[in-house]
């Protein structure tokens, strides 16, 4: 029962942290939390598995915070005394953020700096200098600072926090952890936080603790489906882009979506086919720039989009390759076929705290069970309710399976249910799909490409310092806007009323909702009727079809 459970108030956590607590809103601990914070007090080093949207970054960063509060009652003198290793730059950003919000009532007695940025050295050297009490970066950027003689961790770390650790090893940061372990003093408390145990977390594990609290609090890394709802549908490459369009432009999606895909070319390929019919996105992939991939995070965590299509790569990207594209800002190398740099600390589908996700749909099916994961996990975070969406092609069917095997071994309610499409009674829609994909050439995807990037460029170094100084000129600042280097055809924007399948036709709403309300002519009284969505609030967002049972046979089974 919920009046047994140990409060934040009876963990002997400081006033000015259970101030901040409550400001955010947040009435009583997780179950990551209420376990973590009293064993982290007394000095435990621990080893956390819990699901992502558990409350994972809390669960360490207020100990932290009370160590370094309790610290300070003896000695005053400042000190780098809580490292916390990521494994991606949005992450770091993200980390900063909730500690500065823990210590909204302490914060002169409580310093942190991000230094995961791509800021150079020189740039961050000033920050470390002034020893915050809390520094957040990846292993190879804290390593890089060590090495140059800007941080020191000898003399003064009393913990040791690494967030998603079984990330650590797949972004290629073996070497660096190993290299960092040198720079630490002997005794020091640690935390490892992961959504899975891994034998790479394990090996962590080895080199890090000193006899662990072991907590494994969720037997699912997935909600069961009172919670989430996962879907696989059938479909062949043309009759993907034919079930995302119907899905989107008829509004059958409802609420915030992430669109994942395996490429950057998939990204912008989708995105090129959705304006042509006036479908706005975002992208969201490692070839932009980490300000503006933070600044389109936190837009669409306020609301400003709908639809961010994004990318997994680190799946499918060489460490190696990736590296060196990174580490290679001075040399700059010509090839003929060579791609753009890409950034190796990026990760979307882990670790990025987004806010309020009510649909995932995996337009391209992710390479391992762990992916999948991942992306699936940005939806149903706490206790919102969330679906997940599958496209699988008749080649992946294995991957699938080894997908329902790994969840039906967690519990069977996470099982993927096929959906069945009735795809004969959205057939009238592919002729208009196919007009849109011929304007989607390599060429246009090639110069769309480009010309996002210097976009997002000017947009992230150029205006920087202006948009510190005018903070709300950034929120007029769009990452959704027509790349436009397609033909677009103006007759594919509206869906004209007999192609709509009779049954879909009293739920789709082909119109957006803002645009319906500027027609409304308001009442004598001044109020303004408003009946979009009303009915269909609250219900599951793929609603206007059901499912049949049964494993889909190429989108064939089924009725809407």
């Amino acid at each position: 029962m919920a009046t047994d459970r140990l409060q934040f108030h009876e963990m002997g956590i400081d006033d000015r942290i259970l101030k901040a607590l409550a400001d955010l809103g947040w009435a009583q601990p997780t179950l990551i939390q209420e376990k973590a914070i009293p064993l982290a007090l007394e000095g435990k080093d621990i080893l956390a598995r819990a699901r992502t949207g558990s409350g994972k970054t809390a669960a360490y960063a207020v100990p932290v915070i009370q160590r370094i509060l309790t610290s300070k009652q003896n000695v005053r003198e400042q000190a780098v005394r809580v490292l916390i290793l990521v494994p991606t730059k949005e992450l770091g950003q993200q980390v900063q953020a909730m500690i500065r919000q823990l210590t909204a009532y302490c914060a002169r007695d409580v310093r942190v700096a991000d230094i995961s940025g791509k800021a150079d050295l020189s740039a961050q050297r000033p920050i470390l200098m002034e020893k915050p009490d809390v520094v957040v970066g990846t292993p190879s950027r804290v390593l890089a600072h060590l090495s140059a003689q800007s941080l020191d961790l000898q003399a003064s770390l009393e913990t040791l926090v690494i967030d998603e650790a079984d990330l650590l090893f797949s972004f290629g940061f073996e070497a660096d952890l190993k290299s960092l372990l040198c720079h630490l003093p002997k005794i020091y408390q640690s935390f490892l936080m992961s959504a899975t145990l891994s034998e790479d977390v394990q090996a962590l594990k080895e080199l890090l603790l000193h006899n662990p609290v072991i907590l494994k609090l969720q037997g699912s890394q997935l909600p069961d489906s009172s919670q989430l709802q996962q879907y696989s549908v059938q479909c062949e490459e043309e009759d993907k882009f034919l079930l995302i369009y119907t899905l989107l432009k008829l509004h059958l999606v409802q609420g915030k979506t992430l669109v994942f895909v395996g490429a950057v070319e998939r990204c912008y390929r989708l995105k090129l086919f959705l304006e042509q019919f006036s479908i706005p996105t975002c992208v969201l992939n490692s070839e932009l720039p980490v300000h503006s991939r933070c600044h389109i995070i936190t837009q669409f965590n306020q609301g400003f989009y709908d639809y961010i299509i994004a990318t997994d790569e680190q799946v499918l990207a060489d460490p190696t390759t990736t590296a060196q594209a990174a580490e290679g800002k001075g040399k700059k190398k010509k090839k003929k076929n060579a791609g753009r740099a890409k950034d190796k600390e990026y990760g979307v589908s882990r670790g990025i705290d987004f806010q309020n996700v009510s649909n995932v749909i995996n337009f391209d099916f992710p390479t391992t069970v762990e992916s999948y994961i991942h992306r699936v996990g940005r939806t149903a975070r706490a206790d919102n309710p969330g679906t997940a969406l599958t496209f699988i092609s008749h080649t992946e069917l294995p991957l699938l399976a080894e997908v329902e095997d790994a969840l039906i071994g967690d519990n069977t309610e996470c099982a993927l249910k096929p959906y069945g499409f009735k795809m004969e009674e959205i057939e009238g829609f592919r002729y208009r799909c196919r007009d849109a994909m011929r304007s989607v050439t390599k060429q246009a995807v090639r110069e769309a490409r480009l010309k996002e990037i210097k976009q997002e460029l000017l947009n992230s170094e150029k205006l920087k310092t202006y948009f510190e100084d005018n903070p709300r000129d950034l929120q007029l600042l769009r990452h959704d806007k027509d790349l436009h280097p397609a033909v677009i055809k103006p007759h594919l924007k509206n869906v004209p009323e007999y192609l709509i399948p009779p049954t879909l036709r009293g739920v789709a709403n082909p119109m957006s909702g803002r645009k319906r309300r500027r027609r409304e002519k308001p009442k004598p009284d001044g109020v303004v009727k408003t009946t979009f969505k009303k009915d269909f609030r609250g219900k599951n967002p793929l609603k206007s079809f059901h499912y049949t049972g049964g494993r889909s046979r190429g989108g064939k089974a089924g009725k809407s």
